[in-house]
């Protein structure tokens, strides 16, 4: 078997992947992702035990055990391009042998569930309440620098998206990912849900204006109508459709669950969200180790 190129494969001190600082013993096969380094140690407070703490440039990585199973919380900072390398990196963990430099042959698949905050799209879905992604819908183009040997977009969804919008060419073109059925029913089963959009940025792409004017004003107008059978585009963030996607063709489960801090309808915004993320934080621990 040919050994991947040191090149491709970083490595740091003692063969551990090159960002996330961590090896297969350090992680565990549940997973918990979120955006902010800060809220990794406010997940892991309810951890019965922690055996393994790594914090690397602003990915932070606790592991331990909640309810006799083991869990790792880990944080991927802001935007798609953070999602590449995290989810690169744990496949990489479990997937490949990290001393010899070579794919295993068995194949670990892991449970990874977005842990975030989300802007509501809908002017009917309050702040402080919870949302899960059924789709990611991707404008960030990052996965198509990937083959999409596995088929994982939903074509028709896409097109119908992309004629109802009037896309235009020259921004990437956008992609959606279905969640893990498993992972829906286990963790999100009695939670509201839909499309969830991830944007590449968060003031021009997410239809933010400050000093610089926008090249597309009515993207979020355009976005919020979209309808596709039942379904509809509840909320935007940046990381989900990368997370989908990546996670999907490297044949891992993954899903994302947000609390909606913002409306940009009715353009109200969260006094304190902290009890929503709490609330939300025992909700998945409690489900993902039952």
């Amino acid at each position: 078997m040919a050994k991947i190129k040191e090149s491709e494969l970083v490595l740091a001190e003692n063969n551990t992947v090159y960002h996330i600082r961590a090896r297969q013993e350090n992680i565990a096969e549940n997973i918990i992702l979120v955006g902010d380094p800060s809220r990794v140690p406010e997940i892991s407070f309810y951890f019965d035990t922690i055996d393994f703490k790594m914090m690397n440039r602003e990915i932070c990585t606790h592991t331990g055990t909640y309810n006799n199973k083991r869990v790792s919380v880990i944080s991927t900072g802001m935007g798609p391009d953070n999602i590449d390398i995290v989810m690169n990196e744990i496949d990489a963990i479990f997937n490949i042998d990290l001393d010899k430099r070579e794919i295993k042959d068995e194949h670990t698949s892991l449970n990874i569930i977005r842990l975030g905050t989300s802007g509501a799209l809908q002017a009917d879905l309050d702040v402080d309440t919870f949302i899960m992604s059924e789709y990611g819908l991707g404008l960030d183009g990052m996965i198509h620098f990937y083959k999409d040997e596995k088929g994982i977009f939903e074509k028709e969804m896409t097109e119908a998206f992309i004629k109802h919008t009037s896309w235009a060419s020259n921004l990437p073109t956008p992609y959606i990912v279905k969640a893990s059925d498993k992972l829906v029913q286990k963790i999100g089963f009695d939670l509201p849900k839909g499309i969830t959009a991830t944007a590449p940025g968060f003031y021009g792409p997410q239809g933010r204006e400050l000093r610089l004017k926008l090249a597309y004003p009515n993207i979020n107008s355009n976005i919020e109508t979209f309808r596709y059978n039942d379904k509809r585009i509840t909320n935007l963030e940046m990381e989900t459709s990368a997370l989908y996607g990546l996670g999907t063709m490297l044949g891992h489960e993954t899903l994302t669950v947000c609390v909606l801090v913002a409306n940009r309808v009715t353009k109200k915004f969260s006094v304190d969200y902290k009890p929503a993320i709490k609330k939300l934080t025992e909700i998945v621990l409690n489900r993902i180790t039952s």
